[in-house]
C-alpha cells in the first residue's frame, strides 16, 4: 500500500477464509460446524436458564440459527489468541444473524411465542462464546497438527513467481498438513525467480516416477493455462497414481478487486474486478445503512433544524445545496448538502475546489464545513439509496471526467455507492483536486472495495467521529 496510514487501518479488519478444500476432513469438519453447533448449544444452555424447553418455536429458531451461522459466520483470525478486533469481526455478522433471526420470527407471526428475556440472553452470550470456542479450536487444531507426523507430500509443476508463493502459503498454514518437496521445471535456469533453483527437482519428464516413487498426494501446475501438449501429457501419465492434480491460474498479473470463483451452468468463471457487496452481502450492508442513517437523523434532527435555520440567516439563497455527481454504477446522482457557498455550482461542466478561505464561503458556511455539519443531509440520500455512509465520496461531474482519463481504474471507485465517509478521508485524503492527492485518495477507495467488511465501515465511522472533532485541516 502507498501510504502507511491506509496499512494500519486496512489492519483493523485483516482476515482469512478459513474453509478450502484442501484442508483434511476432520479439520474442514470442525471450521464448517464450529459456530452453528456454539450458536445452538448457547441457545439451548440460555433455554435451560430461563426453564424453557426446546419445542416448537425454539425448535425451530435452533434449526434457522444452525444454517444462518454456517452461511454468515466463519473463522475470522488465524492466530490462537484473543483478539478484540476478532470479537468484533463476530459481534457485527452476529447481529446479523440476529437480526435475520427477528426478521423471520416476525414475518411468521411466531416472535410472540418466543419471550425477549431468552432472545436477549442469547444474543448477548452467542458472540462471547463464539469468540472463545474459535480461540479453543485454533488452539486444538494447533497442538494436532503438531503432534501429527504424517503431513501430505505436495510437489509443484512450474518454479515461478506464483508458484513460490503458493509454496509459502502452505507452508505457512499447519492446518494444511501439506509440504511441499520441490518444483519441476523445465527452462533454463537463468529463466527461473532468484531463490527458487535449490527447491528444483527435475525436468517435467521426471515427474509421473518421481510422484509414485515419493507417494507425493498432490500436484499443483503454476504453468501459464495456455494449450501445451507436454502439459496435458503429463496430466495423462500422472492417471497412473492417486495424486490429486490442481491448475493454479496465475490472476496476480491483474490489478484484482473482489476476485472469486463462480459456476454457471457447469462452466468455472473467476471474477477478477467486482464489488464486494453480492447477496448476503449486499443485504447488510444495506439494512446497515438504513439502520444507522434513521438513528442519526432521529438524533441530529434538532442539529438538522438548527443549520438550516442559520443558512437561511447568513447568506441569501437556497439553503440546501444540490448537486450532480456519479453514483452507483456512473449513474449520476443529485447529492444534497447544507449551502457553504454564497455561489452555487451544479458540478456538471464545471467545479472549483473550494480552498481555505475561500471568497466564496460564508461565514457560517466556514464553520458548518470545518464541522461536517454541511454534510448531514446526505443522510436523506442514505435513506433513498443513492449514497451509503461509508464508501468512496462521490466527487463532482467534471472532476470524474478530467480524472478518469488520467489515473488506470478510477472508475473502479463507482462499483460501490459512494459514502457520507471513507477510507480516504480518515487517511487524510479529504480535498485536494491534484493529480498526486487524487491518485492517493483513488488507492484508498480501490483499498475499500478489495477489503471491505462490516467491521471496516464501523472502523470508519469511528474514526470519522473522532476526526470531525479534532481534524484541524478541514475548511
Amino acid at each position: 500500500m502507498a501510504d502507511g496510514g491506509v496499512h494500519d487501518c486496512l489492519q483493523l479488519q485483516s482476515r482469512f477464509a478459513a474453509l478450502t478444500a484442501s484442508d483434511l476432513s476432520s479439520i474442514f469438519a470442525i471450521k464448517s460446524l464450529l459456530h452453528p453447533i456454539v450458536a445452538v448449544a448457547c441457545l439451548i444452555a440460555t433455554l435451560a436458564l430461563w426453564g424453557e424447553r426446546l419445542y416448537g418455536p425454539y425448535l425451530l429458531l435452533a434449526v434457522l440459527a444452525f444454517f444462518a451461522a454456517a452461511d454468515f459466520l466463519h473463522i475470522t483470525d488465524r492466530r490462537p489468541r484473543l483478539s478484540i478486533h476478532s470479537l468484533l469481526q463476530i459481534v457485527v455478522r452476529w447481529a446479523s444473524v440476529v437480526g435475520f433471526l427477528w426478521l423471520l420470527l416476525r414475518v411468521s407471526d411466531l416472535i410472540d411465542l418466543v419471550h425477549w428475556r431468552v432472545l436477549v440472553t442469547w444474543a448477548l452470550v452467542t458472540p462471547v462464546a463464539l469468540w472463545l470456542g474459535e480461540v479453543a479450536a485454533h488452539r486444538a487444531l494447533h497442538r494436532a497438527t503438531r503432534k501429527s507426523d504424517t503431513p501430505r507430500k505436495a510437489v509443484i509443476l512450474g518454479l515461478t513467481e506464483l508458484g513460490m508463493r503458493l509454496k509459502q502459503h502452505l507452508e505457512q498454514d499447519p492446518l494444511l498438513q501439506i509440504t511441499v518437496t520441490g518444483f519441476f521445471d523445465d527452462r533454463r535456469l537463468d529463466r527461473l525467480p532468484v531463490g527458487g533453483i535449490e527447491y528444483l527437482l527435475g525436468k517435467p519428464a521426471t515427474l509421473p516416477e518421481y510422484v509414485l516413487r515419493e507417494d507425493i498426494k498432490v500436484v499443483y501446475i503454476t504453468l501459464p493455462m495456455a494449450p501445451r501438449p507436454d502439459v496435458l501429457a503429463l496430466i495423462n501419465a500422472l492417471q497412473d497414481s492417486t495424486a490429486s492434480i490442481y491448475f493454479v491460474p496465475d490472476l496476480f498479473t491483474i490489478d484484482l478487486i473482489q476476485a472469486r470463483l463462480d459456476i454457471i451452468g457447469g462452466i468455472p468463471i473467476v471474477a477478477v474486478r467486482e464489488s464486494p457487496f453480492y447477496g448476503a452481502r449486499a443485504i447488510a450492508k444495506r439494512l446497515s445503512d438504513i439502520a444507522l442513517a434513521a438513528l442519526m437523523l432521529l438524533l441530529a434532527s434538532p442539529l438538522l433544524v438548527w443549520t438550516a435555520i442559520g443558512v437561511r440567516l447568513s447568506s441569501p439563497g437556497p439553503v440546501l445545496f444540490k448537486q450532480r455527481r456519479y453514483g452507483l454504477d456512473g449513474r449520476e446522482i443529485m447529492i444534497y448538502k447544507f449551502r457553504s457557498l454564497c455561489v452555487v455550482e451544479d458540478g456538471a461542466s464545471q467545479y472549483t475546489q473550494v480552498t481555505r478561505n475561500d471568497a466564496r464561503m460564508t461565514p457560517f458556511g466556514a464553520f458548518i464545513r470545518r464541522t461536517s455539519m454541511d454534510e448531514l443531509p446526505q443522510l436523506f440520500n442514505v435513506l433513498e439509496g443513492s449514497l451509503s455512509i461509508v464508501g468512496p465520496r462521490p466527487h463532482a461531474i467534471a472532476v470524474n471526467e478530467q480524472f478518469r482519463k488520467l489515473i488506470p481504474g478510477y472508475m473502479m471507485r463507482h462499483k460501490v455507492k459512494p459514502g457520507m465517509t471513507g477510507l480516504a478521508q480518515v487517511n487524510g485524503y479529504r480535498g485536494g483536486d491534484d493529480l498526486p492527492s487524487m491518485k492517493k485518495r483513488i488507492q484508498c477507495d480501490l483499498d475499500y472495495l478489495r477489503n471491505w467488511s462490516l467491521a471496516l465501515d464501523i472502523a470508519i465511522i469511528l474514526k470519522t467521529i473522532a476526526l470531525v472533532w479534532r481534524d484541524r485541516r478541514a475548511y
